[in-house]
């Protein structure tokens, strides 16, 4: 049997932190380009190709209130699902006032264990600043996977930079986006 990376072409498997890598981008008044930012974490002309991305996404509480927001993430979703990318949802609880809680780190940190078993991938990328994923990172590379870091630096916590091969500076890309427009919560999810 051959070895995809025999022929020099690198598997590579993303995971997003949804919420972390939206703040980020917001931060800088921008709208995500999710087909712009999964191009660029594979980076195809270096000769990697991209298996899945997965992306973990909490979701509003299913109760009257949160309703409208919780129909307009679930349009997100499905619009993610439509374009190729792999969802993990987590049904949110209310927080304070107009927040919800929805923390997906455990789902991520354990799906990317068991399918970087199951797929192989040469690399990881996780697509986060989280410094909880600093320990994910290791065990990844204990496994002899790559493991890069795709963060802004001022959502890139020490522990994961230090965890990684790589970190990925997403901010020369999310220059590269629409700028949101004021009023409203940007458009895009």
């Amino acid at each position: 049997m051959s070895n995809p990376t025999d022929k020099g072409t690198r598997r590579v498997l993303v995971f997003v932190d949804e919420s972390n890598v939206v703040s980020a981008v917001r931060a800088m008044e921008r709208k995500l380009d999710w087909l712009k930012l999964r191009d660029h974490l594979v980076n195809a002309a270096q000769g990697r190709e991209l298996i899945e991305m997965v992306i973990y996404a909490g979701l509003p509480p299913p109760m009257p209130e949160w309703q409208t927001e919780r129909d307009k993430k679930n349009k997100f979703l499905h619009w993610l699902r439509s374009n190729g990318f792999l969802v993990v949802t987590k049904e949110g609880s209310p927080g304070d006032g107009k927040h919800y809680k929805a923390n997906v780190d455990v789902l991520m940190a354990i799906d990317a264990v068991e399918l970087s078993t199951v797929m192989r991938p040469d690399v990881v990328v996780l697509v986060t600043g989280d410094a909880d994923f600093a320990h994910l990172a290791l065990q990844l590379r204990r496994r002899g996977i790559r493991v890069e870091a795709a963060a802004t630096a001022q959502t890139l916590g020490a522990a994961l930079k230090g965890a990684v091969n790589e970190v990925v500076d997403l901010i020369p890309l999310f220059k590269t986006f629409d700028v949101m427009k004021t009023g409203g919560n940007g458009g895009d999810w």
